[in-house]
């Protein structure tokens, strides 16, 4: 087996100078690499990471190695967000990466397939493409996998399918579902880094526009947030009652999505479902709409139906191309309908993403430590781990905050 397969080794030094840079802004990553290469919780273990793989994700795998692990193996999850150089900065400090920009699905396929020729013992998963091998193709090694962990709500919703038809065969850890994952990383970390990637790619301004977000979760609420923030008007399109009613309340314009359709300039889905955007809007939208997915999978935007629909199709700038329609009417698609913020961008903010890599990282050793004794079930991440993470990023930033006495403790408590 190679030890990689990288667009161009060559690419290490600049790669490495990225990976540096981000660690040298993760102290919470950095204070548990100390700890992990103290007690070494990974000895003699193998790890597969499919992740976005950038200077951070790359980082975390160092992490990892540094805890002892036999071997790390590395590939992407998603064919446009891999980083050439870091992957070849990766690779050259001795981590098996398999992965490359701009990966055909068959590429792509055959890295996820090449990290579990490794045989893994411990999975990192983002968008569970490492795990649903695991269940079909490669079901025959899913016993020698001790547990994983996920990172994504997506692939999280793949789980909670799994393990509800009874199918899932090893202990998963739902890192999505950890308060210092969702609460900074989907409102935070997705709110800026989706609107840097659009701003970037399209050099276009966003104040003044009318923005649909298509999507009121976690990741939803921090693309609206930012958006306004901006100085855009905001449409918040919903299918769950309760999250449309918290928009209104928010101070946004609630509705549906074809009626959003024929009033908004900048289009965001944010949904983890299919076809969210597709020909019954695209009729309705105004020239020049700007078409952008923020969700896990390059499905929420139709791209079969603005095929269909435009006479022509022409890149005209990186990462956006243009449909026209018999009409005369413009429609833009930014960075193929995948994740635009890292597809078109570098992800999240490396502070936001120190806090969701150390639960990953700590999740991880979790499952070492409970080897045996975990149900093939979906398990939260336990609330030390939480609170640990939160600690020392409070801690990197000279925060204190209080704590409660032995009296009040013993209130709380009581139920009289």
């Amino acid at each position: 087996m190679p030890d990689y397969a990288v667009r161009d080794i060559g690419l290490a030094p600049g790669g490495r100078l990225k990976i540096q840079w981000v660690q040298e802004h993760m102290p919470v990553l950095n204070s548990i690499k100390g700890e992990f290469a103290r007690e070494l919780p990974f000895k003699g273990l193998r790890v597969a990471l499919s992740i976005h793989l950038e200077a951070k994700t790359a980082y975390l795998a160092e992490v990892i190695k540094a805890g002892g692990a036999e071997e790390v193996a590395v590939t992407g999850s998603n064919p446009l967000s891999t980083q050439d150089d870091v992957a070849a900065g990766l690779a050259a400090v001795g981590v098996k990466v398999f992965a490359w920009h701009n990966a055909s699905d068959a590429e792509y396929r055959e890295h996820l397939l090449s990290v579990l020729n490794s045989h893994p013992q411990v999975i990192i998963d983002d968008g569970g493409d490492l795990v649903n091998l695991l269940h079909t193709e490669r079901a025959d090694q899913a016993s020698e996998v001790i547990g994983g962990c996920e990172e994504t709500t997506t692939g999280v919703r793949r789980l909670v399918n799994l393990e509800r038809e009874g199918k899932l065969l090893f202990p998963m850890m739902a890192v999505n579902n950890a308060r210092c994952k969702f609460l900074f990383d989907n409102r935070y970390g997705t709110g800026e880094s989706v609107w840097s990637a659009i701003m970037r790619t399209t050099n276009l301004a966003v104040a003044g526009k009318t923005v649909v977000v298509l999507g009121y979760g976690w990741c939803g609420k921090g693309v609206a947030m930012r958006a306004r923030g901006l100085g855009a008007h905001v449409i918040v399109c919903e299918v769950d009652p309760v999250r449309a009613l918290e928009a209104l309340m928010e101070g946004y314009q609630v509705m549906g999505s074809v009626e959003a359709a024929a009033r908004g300039d900048i289009f965001i889905t944010v949904t983890g479902c299919r076809d969210t955007l597709e020909g019954r809007h695209f009729k309705l939208m105004r020239d020049g709409a700007m078409l952008a997915n923020a969700g896990h999978f390059d499905v929420e935007i139709n791209k079969e139906h603005l095929d269909t629909l435009a006479e022509r199709s022409s890149v005209v700038r990186q990462n956006i191309e243009q449909f026209l329609f018999a009409d005369g009417r413009r429609i833009y698609l930014t960075a193929a309908g995948r994740l635009v913020n890292l597809a078109a961008g570098d992800g999240h903010p490396v502070e936001i993403m120190d806090m969701s890599f150390g639960i990953q990282a700590l999740s991880a050793r979790y499952i070492r430590e409970k080897s045996g004794s975990l149900a093939k079930k979906l398990y939260p991440i336990p609330a030390e781990i939480d609170q640990l993470v939160a600690e020392l990023k409070l801690k990197s930033q000279a925060i204190t905050i209080d704590s409660l006495n032995e009296k009040q403790k013993a209130y709380l408590s009581e139920w009289q």
